[in-house]
Protein backbone atom coordinates (compact mmCIF):
# COMPACT_ATOMS: atom_id res chain seq x y z
CA UNK A 1 0.00 0.00 0.00
CA UNK A 2 1.59 3.36 -1.38
CA UNK A 3 0.34 7.30 -0.27
CA UNK A 4 -1.45 8.49 -3.40
CA UNK A 5 -3.42 5.10 -4.09
CA UNK A 6 -7.06 4.72 -4.19
CA UNK A 7 -9.03 2.22 -2.63
CA UNK A 8 -12.74 0.67 -3.37
CA UNK A 9 -14.30 -0.88 0.02
CA UNK A 10 -16.25 -3.87 -0.23
CA UNK A 11 -18.11 -3.76 2.91
CA UNK A 12 -20.47 -1.43 4.06
CA UNK A 13 -19.05 1.70 5.95
CA UNK A 14 -21.96 3.60 8.19
CA UNK A 15 -20.13 6.88 7.46
CA UNK A 16 -20.97 6.81 4.24
CA UNK A 17 -24.85 5.83 4.39
CA UNK A 18 -23.71 2.29 5.05
CA UNK A 19 -22.56 2.18 1.26
CA UNK A 20 -18.89 0.83 0.13
CA UNK A 21 -17.04 3.75 -1.16
CA UNK A 22 -13.57 4.83 -2.58
CA UNK A 23 -10.64 6.27 -0.81
CA UNK A 24 -7.53 7.77 -0.97
CA UNK A 25 -4.67 6.78 1.09
CA UNK A 26 -3.22 10.09 2.89
CA UNK A 27 -0.64 8.43 5.67
CA UNK A 28 2.85 9.03 5.51
CA UNK A 29 4.24 6.33 3.17
CA UNK A 30 6.73 4.57 6.37
CA UNK A 31 2.80 4.13 7.83
CA UNK A 32 1.42 2.99 4.24
CA UNK A 33 4.18 0.50 3.20
CA UNK A 34 4.70 -0.53 6.32
CA UNK A 35 3.23 -4.37 6.72
CA UNK A 36 3.54 -3.65 10.79
CA UNK A 37 1.00 -0.93 10.84
CA UNK A 38 -2.55 -2.00 10.32
CA UNK A 39 -4.33 1.10 9.59
CA UNK A 40 -3.73 4.13 7.32
CA UNK A 41 -5.36 7.45 7.53
CA UNK A 42 -7.70 8.16 4.19
CA UNK A 43 -9.84 10.63 2.73
CA UNK A 44 -12.93 9.85 1.54
CA UNK A 45 -13.92 10.05 -2.50
CA UNK A 46 -17.69 11.71 -2.73
CA UNK A 47 -19.94 11.82 -6.29
CA UNK A 48 -20.90 15.06 -5.16
CA UNK A 49 -18.49 17.85 -6.08
CA UNK A 50 -19.15 21.02 -4.22
CA UNK A 51 -15.92 23.17 -5.61
CA UNK A 52 -14.15 23.41 -1.83
CA UNK A 53 -10.37 24.08 -1.25
CA UNK A 54 -10.48 21.08 0.07
CA UNK A 55 -11.40 18.70 -2.62
CA UNK A 56 -9.74 17.61 -5.57
CA UNK A 57 -11.52 16.33 -8.60
CA UNK A 58 -11.03 12.80 -9.96
CA UNK A 59 -12.42 10.84 -12.79
CA UNK A 60 -12.19 8.39 -15.51
CA UNK A 61 -8.31 9.44 -15.98
CA UNK A 62 -7.80 8.49 -12.38
CA UNK A 63 -9.81 5.20 -12.46
CA UNK A 64 -12.79 6.10 -11.25
CA UNK A 65 -16.44 5.98 -12.82
CA UNK A 66 -17.27 9.28 -13.20
CA UNK A 67 -16.03 12.80 -12.39
CA UNK A 68 -16.03 13.34 -7.98
CA UNK A 69 -13.90 14.50 -5.75
CA UNK A 70 -11.51 13.46 -2.54
CA UNK A 71 -12.69 15.38 0.39
CA UNK A 72 -10.11 15.86 2.38
CA UNK A 73 -12.87 17.51 5.46
CA UNK A 74 -13.34 14.33 6.26
CA UNK A 75 -10.21 12.31 7.16
CA UNK A 76 -10.38 8.76 8.57
CA UNK A 77 -8.67 5.87 10.16
CA UNK A 78 -9.21 2.79 7.89
CA UNK A 79 -7.99 -0.66 8.52
CA UNK A 80 -5.55 -1.90 5.89
CA UNK A 81 -8.07 -5.47 5.49
CA UNK A 82 -10.92 -3.13 4.59
CA UNK A 83 -9.00 -1.36 1.58
CA UNK A 84 -9.39 -4.79 -0.55
CA UNK A 85 -10.18 -3.40 -3.98
CA UNK A 86 -6.85 -0.87 -5.88
CA UNK A 87 -8.25 1.09 -8.22
CA UNK A 88 -4.95 3.77 -9.39
CA UNK A 89 -2.67 5.33 -8.24
CA UNK A 90 -2.69 9.63 -8.38
CA UNK A 91 -0.79 11.43 -11.12
CA UNK A 92 2.03 13.47 -9.55
CA UNK A 93 -0.18 16.98 -10.14
CA UNK A 94 -2.79 15.25 -8.40
CA UNK A 95 -0.59 14.20 -5.65
CA UNK A 96 0.52 17.70 -5.16
CA UNK A 97 -3.53 18.96 -5.20
CA UNK A 98 -4.19 15.93 -2.49
CA UNK A 99 -1.57 17.68 -0.32
CA UNK A 100 -3.00 21.49 -0.87
CA UNK A 101 -6.33 20.26 -0.33
CA UNK A 102 -5.09 18.91 2.90
CA UNK A 103 -3.10 21.73 4.15
CA UNK A 104 -6.81 23.57 3.97
CA UNK A 105 -8.74 20.92 5.12
CA UNK A 106 -6.24 20.74 8.39
CA UNK A 107 -5.60 24.37 8.66
CA UNK A 108 -2.04 24.29 8.49
CA UNK A 109 -0.18 27.42 8.18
Amino acid sequence: MKRGEIYRTKESAPERGHKPGFYVVVSRSFIAENDDVGTVICAPVYANVLGLSTEVLVGPDDGLPKTCSIRCDFLALMFKSKLTGYVSKLRGSKLGELNRALVHGLEIV
